[in-house]
């Protein structure tokens, strides 16, 4: 099963860029896009920490695990939309390692 049907299951309302046929939508196009929609953005991708860091929406979860397998990262961010809910409906940064992860609140 993937994170996205995993999170769907736990009542979030998520999509995957790949089921618009969005998924080679530029980075600047994506975070305006999730703006619009009031979306959070996860990515394993470190660029979008840097086009977030003068604006106060979209949140942004950036994930540097060792093991990107669906599971673990599902296990992650699970903790993380429970426990970081408030920031990140206000406006933050999250980069999520493996024992760890840091919360930046928007703007930087």
């Amino acid at each position: 099963m993937t994170t996205v049907q995993k999170i769907r299951e736990s009542e979030y309302d998520i999509i995957h860029l790949r089921e618009e046929g969005l998924h080679k939508l530029p980075d600047f196009d994506i975070l305006k896009k999730a703006k619009q929609e009031n979306r959070v953005v996860l990515t394993f991708d470190l660029d979008f920490g840097d086009l977030t860091n003068h604006q106060t929406l979209p949140s942004v979860i950036i994930f540097r695990l060792q093991n990107h397998k669906p599971m673990a990262v599902t296990l992650r961010l699970l903790t993380i939309l429970i426990e970081h809910n408030e920031d990140l409906l206000q406006g933050a940064i999250l980069i999520v390692q493996d024992n760890r992860y840091r919360v930046r609140r928007l703007p930087i």
